[in-house]
């Protein structure tokens, strides 16, 4: 397989960030699915050649979808994590918190990776009442791939977190993908 062949491998099997840091803007994208806002919700539904596959959250709109589950979130945790975004995979009862972080020079950007064990606690239970499982991953640009994040790379996989470079791979999520 060529790269030209890989790269289209790669826009129909997984999310790619590298021009967009939106998840619903991406699905879209892809062949089969469709994204719709639900009036009077806290998500968006995701749908997959018309059945509904998963819900997006983004930031506030998570805690009005924990409201709607009657889950009072002030009981379970001190505040609010907002999450940059939440894909929340119905068939695997699954919530994948998406962290997408991208830096171009050096700074500080690798200890806020640092934080995801804590980070993904918090989450676990918040869901908890919604019987619902917790993922917890970056989305990362290649100036993560350098050596001198190898430690904090190995930290997050030891604390049963994850990362991804460039792209969330949908059979990773548990989403379906259109047949070439």
């Amino acid at each position: 397989m060529g790269a030209g062949a890989l790269e289209v491998a790669s826009a129909r099997r997984g999310l790619n960030f590298e021009k967009t840091t939106d998840l619903a803007t991406v699905l879209c994208e892809l062949p089969g699915y469709d994204v719709e806002r639900v009036a009077g919700k806290g998500y968006q539904n995701v749908f997959f050649e018309g059945k509904l596959v998963a819900r997006l959250l983004r930031r506030h709109d998570f805690y009005r979808f924990l409201d709607e589950g009657g889950v009072d979130w002030r009981n379970k945790v001190n505040g609010k994590l907002l999450p940059d975004q939440a894909l929340l995979v119905i068939a695997r009862e699954t919530l994948f918190v998406v962290e997408i972080r991208c830096q171009q020079r050096p700074g500080w950007v690798f200890r806020k990776l640092q934080t995801c064990d804590f980070k993904r606690k918090q989450y676990v239970k918040l869901v908890a009442p919604l019987e619902l499982r917790v993922e917890y991953v970056y989305v990362l640009n290649d100036w993560f791939k350098k050596p001198e994040y190898k430690d904090v790379l190995d930290y997050i996989q030891s604390v049963n977190c994850h990362y991804k470079f460039n792209e969330l791979p949908l059979a990773w999520l548990g989403l379906p993908v259109k047949d070439a």
